[in-house]
């Protein structure tokens, strides 16, 4: 369903921003963008380029293609 993907790259930021104890303004920082384009991400509401899945995923020094996942060995989303 459109949209769907969207939503799984928000609850996999927001997953690993929880296990790691950052507050969303602190894993914006990291990341290098803003506190509410990073809510936005986290809710599935923002469009990010592949580009930018790229360079987010390399900050975090995770793969893209484990942003884009819904995996079996992930935990179930955090709602």
């Amino acid at each position: 369903m459109e949209g769907d993907l969207q939503r799984t790259v928000g609850r996999n930021l927001r997953r690993y921003r929880l296990q790691r104890g950052l507050s969303q303004e602190a894993f914006a920082d990291v990341v290098g963008v803003h506190r509410t384009y990073m809510g936005g991400l986290e809710r599935g509401e923002r469009n990010i380029t592949l580009i930018g899945l790229e360079r987010l995923a390399e900050a975090i020094g995770q793969d893209p293609l484990t942003l884009l996942g819904a995996g079996a060995n992930q935990d179930p989303p955090i709602e």
